[in-house]
């Protein structure tokens, strides 16, 4: 089927959270799933983009063959590591994965420029007719991370992008917020969401690593870099396909490493250069800026943070480097 972008049309939110919101337990008869998936004879590839991820590599690539003795639904476990200094290469191929380093994909686009370059690079290697990534830090990876997420895109044949939902805890020492985690996502992408791109307000976690589209979608969009990644690809399959083809999938909850909040600052500021962009290129930045400030304002790669410390008030400057990253069709041509 080929995917042509195409104006995206106005959508119910309420009536399109109804009918493309669904629960992992819909889709626990893997069994059926694996039949199902014979019967539109399609492959299925996981990629897990990884940095200093050995601790928690190999129990992930572990749940991924559990299932596939239930049920044969992955073809291809990838993990592209970002060169870990801590083994995480090693451990994945000890796991059974199929194991690349980032910067040995598309070498002629230089160093690999975080997890988005990482994903994008992936789909040289991937093999699948159906493209799932993953989240390599995760301490409690169970099969509905895979399953769930396939269910909605094997069983519909309107569906085209399916993203994960979960509640995401906060853990401190022995404390724990139940719904304390996803800070960015809370702060920065709902919040630009529900002003500039009201059709993505219905996703409970827009910027889950877990997701799936065919390879062809991945293929005919662009990639940003970094941490900007899911806000961009968010848009962009919005605009390619439309709300409608686009469902999540609650996958109960979920526990990621938590990051420190002038970290959080940084992903932060990549989320909002990621939607200034796109408003640029739709022009709509000039109707909320003056025109001329309108190009700079997107692309600004210096974080500067203004900070008290005990040395006194400090004032920093950080690179936050976002590279977009051309459709890969368009690269392999």
């Amino acid at each position: 089927m080929r995917i042509h972008e195409r104006e995206y049309t106005p959508v119910n939110v309420a009536e399109w959270f109804e009918r493309r919101s669904y629960h992992h337990a819909q889709f626990q008869d893997v069994e059926a799933l694996a039949r199902r998936k014979r019967e539109v004879d399609v492959s299925v590839s996981v990629v897990l983009p990884g940095r200093n991820v050995a601790d928690t590599i190999g129990g992930i690539i572990d749940q991924i063959h559990e299932l596939n003795e239930r049920a044969p639904l992955v073809d291809q476990i990838l993990v592209v590591d970002a060169d870990s200094s801590d083994g995480t290469s090693e451990t994945a191929r000890k796991h059974g994965a199929e194991v690349y380093s980032e910067n040995e994909l598309l070498p002629q686009y230089g160093p690999a420029i975080g997890k988005g370059d990482a994903m994008w690079r992936s789909l040289t290697v991937a093999r699948g007719d159906l493209v799932a990534y993953a989240d390599s830090d995760t301490r409690d990876f169970e099969p509905q991370f895979v399953y769930g997420i396939l269910g909605p895109i094997l069983t519909d044949p309107g569906i085209r992008f399916v993203k994960a939902a979960y509640r995401r805890p906060f853990r401190k020492g022995e404390e724990i917020t139940l719904d304390g985690g996803g800070r960015v996502t809370e702060l920065s992408t709902k919040p630009l969401f529900n002003l500039f791109y009201p059709q993505l307000t219905g996703f409970v976690q827009p910027l889950a690593g877990e997701f799936v589209a065919p390879k062809e979608l991945f293929g005919s969009i662009p990639f940003f870099t970094g941490y900007a990644v899911e806000t961009g690809m968010m848009i962009d399959v919005l605009r390619t396909v439309g709300l409608g083809a686009m469902a999540q999938v609650d996958l109960g909850t979920r526990q990621n490493r938590h990051q420190p909040l002038f970290e959080l600052g940084k992903m932060a500021y990549s989320v909002v250069r990621a939607v200034a962009r796109r408003l640029h290129q739709e022009g709509r930045l000039g109707q909320l800026v003056e025109p001329h400030l309108s190009e700079s304002l997107y692309q600004l790669d210096s974080y500067v943070h203004a900070a008290a410390s005990p040395e006194g008030l400090q004032l920093q400057e950080h690179v936050v480097d976002i590279v977009e990253r051309p459709p890969l069709n368009e690269v392999l041509r």
